[in-house]
């Protein structure tokens, strides 16, 4: 740390308003209309609410700090915390949805920030280097070194600060360019297509980017009119005749009318193993129903005759559903029956005709738009034929990699291509192809835009070349949104009635009955719906600062010099960006690389240098997480190194908990392990924030999926830092924590703790770690440095009041937040990394539940009869306090003691722990509850007296 620089504290050092953050952050993942998100996919991206929150407080100064009488923290506590209260309003209000772009509540958040770097900047006016880093009038940019989706680099961008981006993935960098420096290029700028030309009266209507998405959308339209002309014959209309409606009455009202088929069903197929079959090729369908909607039931009937099947499309409910929801479908797994014979397909027949080219498809039903509802009809030859037509000249022959090779090679899918019909790479490629004509048009039109004063371009420093591509990045966007809907991975959902797109979840799986949707049409997967979103999105952007977005591997940029730093790295294993990526980027590089040649120059995205523990790169699970540690710790040094000393650096860290057995014991892996690279990088960590940042809908609704990021705060440790003892570390967490609980739940002077009770355990890790990480080492009686591990369980006692075990102190505080009902997977994740265990390994020991995204806690009732304490080999105190409860109630006391006897070592801390948690329970008004640790309580001098029986101890154990 540079000792000539004077730093104030700020606000996300102290407090913050998680409970509104969280809130706010919750609301925006259900948002779509003009969310970011929708521009292009990106996995594990951070909800706008959260990074504005975010970076608004690790710009703004703690009231804790005043200016004035010397260089005083923590001075006149009953005026910091009504300041404090206000700050906590400015964040409500700017993590609002509805705020994102009001110039009023953002205005109001720049002048704090502004009036904070003022501050600092007169602290450091004598500084040797004040002109360059402490200069009033500019505020230093942001840098986010791992920019992945770009929230942080906006959100930066939105409360006044020059941002910067840089990313290892083309593809990334690529979503960035389109968020933070292409937009301001433009800003303010009528857009230059001829039917706008004809109006230039309009010019003062176009503010902030939204001449750029008129564009969009005007060029959008474009090409999707010329890909009707080229290829509109590989998408034929349905014309509902009278024949159809003989057995289906719904289709009267649409006789002699032409239907947009909006999307066509398909299943995979293999040659039946029956030999008498064996040259028919047999449907493999996971599920015959087209709609479960209520009132709006259909689904496909086979028609067997012989040695030939066809498909029948009917409405209403079926005779068998749970035969109809089943398909040809055997249990779970791969494993089918063949439609004519009834044999059973077993996973490996199927991978083996797979992986020998005899898999294909079958047209099961044809999905149209009618009024206000979805019209299944069944398949004809004809329609199947028309599929048949295309004949690509283009294919991505790269190889599936890493994630992308989960299941699809193992059914003889091996290249990207693969995963597309030829219809589906017929369009793809049209489309594609189509952008380099588009932004030939664009550049026509800017050139006569630019010759018109009223329409010029030239003071922004651009051209009409420089226009064109910008307009052409959106576009291609639209085209790669096409192909997370146009491939052979979509499934249909029967619920909703429409598509689901390719990346449903973090991996591409297999699909075996799959749907082509009509990219043409107007429903879902639909070209336009890409330009659209694309258009809106800039729209909501508003006016921003200029942006600049690079390639840069992290380990070796110095693009942070100077800078602010927040960033969201990657987390060891959890997502496998490089390999994700490559499914867009074959087709960005085939629109774009001649617009960014040196971005695009490789066949695929780059992957060896990508800070992610994948096994199959590094050889086993050791290398790999050895490289992802090492890098991750060069990657940190490099912001100690770079980052601007006038502010905290803040990192974003989501990590699934787990649990390792070593020699010395069981260690949780990931959190642990990542303070330790952060320490060991030079940085101090002076936060810790549980930030609601995971999106857990959709398909991860009934999964175990994380739900929180942790934030952390860090500052760069002296360079002189000293080492102290293990006594001298307790003595001063005992005279910071008190101080720094009564801020986060008291100090910011609300009605109610802004920190929710869930999150508490993890945010005071914050202030404690802030005492272990500022000194070289924290030595243990025997001399040897304290690892981060024992800190955490040292700082965990303080807010405990008890010296439980890991385990217990989950449960503990999992119970005063939800009793016995269930929580969130999400919330107990975080609960666990902070007390240092996991949620499996706290269901490993019997005392939870944990399944479909939800934990709770089980009663006493619900504990095993048979338990046996000697042969348990993770026995918490809190599962030895049901368990005596259970016996008590069940057995007597005699029984009782004989538990308690062969657990003599947790005999006090039991009776601790019942006593908590009745006062718990009387506080709470949980009677009930409370009775039953009461007379646990008023027993215990009986059980005691039991302790001694051997022979009934044996008894019970055997």
């Amino acid at each position: 740390m540079d000792q000539n620089v004077k730093i104030p504290r700020k606000l996300i050092e102290v407090a913050l308003p998680l409970d509104a953050i969280n809130a706010a952050s919750a609301r925006e993942k259900s948002i779509r209309h003009g969310h970011p998100s929708t521009l292009h996919l990106w996995w594990a991206r951070r909800p706008l609410a959260a990074a504005r929150a975010v970076i608004f407080a690790q710009l703004v100064n703690d009231p804790g700090y005043q200016q004035g009488d010397g260089f005083k923290y923590g001075v006149n506590k009953k005026d910091a915390a009504i300041e404090r209260k206000r700050l906590f309003k400015i964040i409500e209000e700017l993590v609002r949805w509805e705020n994102t772009t009001n110039e009023e509540v953002l205005e109001k958040a720049r002048n704090e920030i502004r009036r904070s770097w003022r501050e600092v900047c007169e602290l450091n006016k004598d500084h040797p280097q004040a002109a360059e880093l402490f200069n009033p009038d500019k505020l230093p940019a942001l840098h986010d070194p791992f920019a992945g989706g770009g929230a942080i680099p906006l959100e930066a961008q939105r409360l006044g600060l020059n941002a910067y981006a840089s990313d290892l993935n083309p593809v990334a960098v690529l979503i960035n360019k389109a968020m933070i420096e292409i937009p301001p290029k433009f800003s303010n700028r009528p857009p230059v297509n001829p039917d706008m030309q004809k109006n230039l009266a309009q010019k003062a209507r176009w503010k902030g980017a939204a001449g750029l998405a008129e564009d969009v959308r005007y060029y959008g339209k474009w090409m999707r009119d010329q890909t009707e002309k080229r290829i509109g014959h590989l998408y034929p209309k349905v014309v509902i005749t009278e024949e159809m409606t003989t057995k289906r009455s719904d289709l009267k009202d649409y006789v002699g009318r032409e239907l947009t088929v909006i999307a066509w069903l398909w299943a995979r197929t293999v040659k039946s193993p029956n030999p008498a079959f064996a040259h028919v090729d047999v449907p493999l369908i996971s599920n015959f129903m087209l709609s479960t909607k209520r009132g709006k039931e259909a689904y496909i009937e086979p028609v067997i005759k012989g040695d030939t099947y066809r498909f029948k499309v009917k409405v209403g409910k079926p005779k068998d559903p749970d035969a109809a929801k089943a398909g040809t479908k055997l249990g779970r797994g791969s494993t089918f029956r063949c439609l004519l014979s009834g044999a059973p397909i077993s996973g490996d027949y199927i991978k083996t005709e797979g992986q020998a080219g005899r898999m294909s498809a079958r047209l099961m039903a044809i999905v149209t738009e009618g009024d206000r509802r979805r019209v299944y009809l069944s398949p004809t030859p004809e329609m199947e034929a028309v599929a048949h037509e295309a004949k690509p000249e283009w294919k991505p022959e790269n190889e599936l990699i890493g994630k992308c090779r989960d299941q699809l090679p193992l059914y003889g899918m091996n290249t990207f291509a693969d995963i597309f019909t030829s219809r589906q790479l017929v369009a793809l490629t049209t489309f594609s192809d189509l952008i380099q004509e588009a932004m030939e048009r664009i550049k026509r039109d800017a050139t006569t835009a630019l010759s018109n004063d009223d329409l010029s371009l030239r003071d922004s420093g651009s051209d009409a070349t420089a226009y064109a591509e910008a307009v052409g990045v959106y576009l291609a966007f639209a085209v790669d949104k096409g192909a997370n809907y146009w491939s052979t991975i979509c499934a249909w959902h029967t619920g909703a009635e429409k598509l689901i797109s390719t990346f449903g979840r973090q991996a591409i799986p297999m699909v075996w009955d799959y749907t082509e949707t009509n990219p043409l049409s107007d429903s879902s997967g639909n070209f336009l719906l890409g330009v659209e979103q694309a258009a809106k999105m800039l729209q909501a952007l508003g006016t921003g600062s200029p942006g600049c977005s690079n390639q840069a591997d992290a380990n070796i940029q110095n693009e942070s010099d100077s800078k602010i730093v927040s960033t969201d790295p990657p987390y060891y294993d959890n997502i496998c960006y490089a390999d994700l990526s490559d499914f867009f980027y074959v087709w960005l590089r085939r629109s774009l690389r001649s617009v960014f040649p040196d971005l695009f120059a490789t066949l695929a995205t780059p992957k060896a240098d990508e800070l992610v523990a994948t096994r199959y790169r590094h050889g086993s699970k050791d290398e790999a997480e050895a490289f992802f540690m090492d890098g991750m710790t060069q990657a940190m040094r490099r912001l100690v190194e770079q980052a601007h000393s006038g502010f905290p650096v803040t990192i974003y860290y989501a990590f699934k908990q787990s649990e390792r057995k070593l020699d010395g014991g069981t260690i949780s892996t990931g959190w642990e392990t990542f303070l330790d690279a952060v320490i060991r990088a030079g940085f101090e960590i002076n936060g810790t924030w549980p930030v609601r940042t995971e999106y857990t809908g959709n398909l991860k609704k009934n999964i175990s999926a994380l739900a929180s990021s942790i934030v952390l705060v860090c500052r760069k440790r002296s360079d002189d830092a000293p080492v102290i003892s293990r006594r001298e570390f307790l003595r001063e967490l005992d005279a910071v924590l008190p101080d720094a609980l009564d801020e986060m739940i008291r100090g910011a002077g609300a009605e109610r703790s802004p920190v929710a009770p869930v999150d508490l355990s993890q945010a005071i890790i914050g202030p404690g770690m802030a005492v272990f990480s500022k000194y070289e080492a924290v030595l243990e009686a025997d001399g040897t440095p304290m690892p981060v591990r024992t800190a955490l369980q040292l700082i965990n006692r303080y807010l405990a009041e008890d010296d439980f075990d890991a385990d217990t102190q989950f449960c503990l505080h999992w119970f005063e937040q939800y009793g016995w009902r269930e929580g969130p997977y999400g919330d107990a994740e975080t609960l666990s990394r902070a007390k240092g265990t996991s949620v499996d390994g706290v269901e490993n020991a019997g005392v939870i539940a944990s399944g479909g995204g939800r934990v709770r806690l089980h009663r006493w009732s619900e504990y095993p009869t048979n338990w046996n304490p000697h042969t348990d080999s993770r026995n918490p105190i809190w599962e030895t306090l049901h368990h005596l409860i259970r016996t008590l109630k069940q057995a007597g006391e005699t029984e009782a003691g004989a538990q308690l006897g062969a657990v003599k070592s947790q005999r006090e801390a039991t009776r601790q722990l019942a006593y908590r948690l009745y006062t718990l329970c009387e506080r709470k008004g949980w009677a009930e509850d409370a009775r039953a640790y009461n007379e646990l309580i008023t027993s215990w001098t009986g059980i005691e007296s039991a302790v001694s029986s051997e022979p009934v101890q044996s008894r019970l154990f055997e």
